[in-house]
């Protein structure tokens, strides 16, 4: 059996669905090929089931407020089958709206294991084990990525997680040790703890979140002590053994944590392997496809686009990428995606999201002579009324363009998209300073920031 598409994708996540929607919308024929269902690792193992559970941990970081206010007393211990229902719920109504729509836009979806068989051709592998071969004048990866394992350390999904056990929440730990602090580890530190646990968090690195701002770091890691979660940076795992009593983890500085549980979120890697890609020179030595800035490989015909490329393994910046290469194949010109300008967010309490360059890097593509302005979030009326701090730090060109906006806080991950515009569109400080804001909101934070760098600072001290 054999059909022939316009474009053949590969994976049914962000990248995936963002391609073949985009391209559809240019008139071309699609087919997606997905082994488990479509929306991927984010929407069944990542992004949303993850934000689910952590808005049941920041509901239960409100109940202190509750109870200070009078309007509650505190209350039995958070009902985990509740909270997974409340997941389950979210996942499946995404997944039943993803699949409606990619139906009602005459997307062919094939089921099974998909690879590369030669120019134009994928081999689909189903469950019954029979194999279909989609033609198509475009082939584009989207296969995503997997939790990297430790080579020491072996999971059992009971003692030992990783992320995808970890979202199952089956129960609540009394403690558990974290190894990794980047946004992964950081956002299921912060979870655990909402509900209850003891956490310490090990990071190789010098600061939590390595690709943030060390401001930001700083401020998370100030909170994280506040709320009783344990920090220990440039610590890297050496060994774990499970035990009667949990598990026994062993660090490079000599010393030992027990725990009920471990989780390993050291990162992803691309899901490549066994895709013939190999075969045809298209891998780099970490599994990632190598391709240009339009996603295009030196194989005439094939693209990859999400987490196989060696960007951001965000599904936003999947989404941008899937559209560049469907604009691309439909004889459009786009921009291609400028990664330094996806933003980036993790959604822990409080939580921490940025775009554009941090002050390290500014200052090392434009020198000393850079704009630098911080404004605590202590100050600001809607995060003292919600009990929240943080901060809004900007970093500018000379000329007080926009090169970098960070912020810790109450909502940061919503805040970010008034800096991502701004940073897009190389705007200065004072432009961004006389936009009126509303008051009182936390969005303020950023114009306070900005008449900061602009030179007319508003509610801060000299």
């Amino acid at each position: 059996m054999s059909d022939t598409y316009d474009i053949v994708v590969l994976g049914g996540g962000p990248g995936g669905y963002a391609t073949a929607l985009r391209a559809v919308g240019h008139g071309l024929r699609v087919a997606v090929i997905e082994a488990d269902r479509v929306g991927g690792t984010c929407l069944h193992r990542g992004c949303i089931p993850s934000k689910a559970l952590l808005h049941v941990a920041h509901l239960a970081d409100t109940v202190p407020q509750l109870v200070e206010l009078g309007l509650a007393t505190a209350g039995p211990e958070v009902d985990v089958d509740a909270a997974g229902r409340f997941r389950d719920r979210v996942v499946d109504q995404l997944h039943r709206g993803l699949s409606g729509l990619l139906a009602s836009r005459s997307i062919t979806v094939v089921e099974g294991w998909g690879r590369v068989v030669g120019p134009g051709e994928a081999a689909v592998t189903g469950a019954d084990g029979d194999t279909t071969t989609l033609r198509a004048a475009h082939l584009v990866i989207a296969t995503g990525s997997a939790p990297i394992d430790l080579p020491h350390v072996t999971p059992d999904g009971n003692r030992i997680l990783r992320s995808d056990e970890a979202l199952r929440l089956e129960r609540i730990p009394q403690s558990v040790v974290v190894v990794g602090g980047g946004s992964i580890g950081v956002e299921f530190a912060s979870l655990w703890r909402s509900l209850g646990s003891e956490v310490t968090v090990l990071e190789v690195a010098d600061q939590l979140l390595p690709l943030e701002d060390p401001d930001s770091s700083k401020a998370l890691t100030r909170a994280f002590s506040q709320r009783g979660i344990k920090v220990r940076v440039s610590t890297s795992l050496t060994g774990a053994r499970c035990s009667d009593a949990g598990v026994v983890v062993e660090t490079s500085d000599g010393s030992t944590i027990t725990a009920d549980q471990m989780l390993v979120a050291v990162g992803r890697r691309p899901a490549t392997a066994r895709m013939g890609l190999e075969e045809l020179g298209v891998l780099s030595e970490r599994g990632h496809v190598i391709a240009d800035a339009f996603g295009s490989t030196s194989v005439d015909g094939l693209w990859a686009v999400g987490d196989v490329l060696p960007t951001l393994a965000l599904a936003h910046a999947a989404f941008a990428e899937g559209f560049v290469v469907a604009d691309v194949i439909a004889g459009l010109d786009p921009n291609p995606v400028e990664h330094h300008l996806v933003p980036r967010v993790t959604y822990c309490t409080p939580e921490v999201a940025s775009v554009g360059l941090t002050e390290p890097q500014a200052r090392d593509t434009h020198g000393d002579q850079i704009i630098v302005t911080t404004v605590p979030l202590a100050g600001n009326a809607r995060a003292l009324i919600e009990g929240g701090g943080g901060l809004v730090k900007l970093v500018c060109a000379a000329d007080g363009t926009l090169l970098g906006g960070h912020v810790v806080g109450p909502s940061a991950t919503e805040l970010i998209g008034e800096l991502g515009l701004a940073t897009s569109w190389e705007a200065l400080a004072a432009e961004v300073g006389d936009v009126v804001h509303a008051h009182p909101t936390l969005t303020e934070g950023i114009r306070e920031a900005a008449l900061a760098a602009a030179g007319s600072p508003f509610h801060l001290h000299p």
